[in-house]
């Protein structure tokens, strides 16, 4: 796994980056967010979603746990919100371990609370808070983020 950091100086900056990120990303893929309230886990998901081709508004998924945004032909993304999920039993009762096995791509938002639950695999996306609009983002993943040209 490869280590790369990106610094953003506005969210539109964050959604182009995300739209980056998430041109390379596949069906399968588990996206693992890291980052306090207001760090631009959404925004960069907002990114993610246009990468993927996919034209749904993306929000929070605070209180709906899962937001789902999808279109004939194209990878499905499925956004997690795991802040109040406390254990495994709970993820089962949401049907986490199905979305999984899906041909989506997963983007988890508060993944620390599940991290011994994400495949080995996972692609981790670290958010740091520098200034108003400034960000420092953080990939860890494999060799697909190598040579992203942002």
């Amino acid at each position: 796994m490869a280590t790369k950091e990106f610094y953003t100086y506005s969210a539109q900056e964050t959604i182009s980056l995300g739209e980056v990120v998430g041109e390379l990303l596949h069906s399968g893929d588990v996206v693992a967010f890291r980052g306090g309230l207001g760090a631009g886990k959404t925004t960069f998901t907002h990114g993610l979603a246009v990468g993927l081709g996919l034209r749904d508004d993306v929000s929070s998924p605070t209180f709906a746990i899962v937001n789902e945004y999808s279109e004939p032909r194209k990878t499905p993304l499925y956004h997690f919100d795991m802040y109040r999920i406390a254990d495994a039993d709970e993820l089962e009762s949401i049907g986490f371990y199905d979305y999984l096995d899906s041909d989506a791509v997963l983007a988890i938002e508060w993944s620390e609370n599940i991290a011994n639950e994400l495949p080995a695999s996972t692609t981790v996306i670290s958010f740091e808070v520098m200034g108003e609009s400034f960000r420092k983002i953080t990939i860890i993943g494999d060799e697909r983020f190598d040579n992203i040209g942002y």
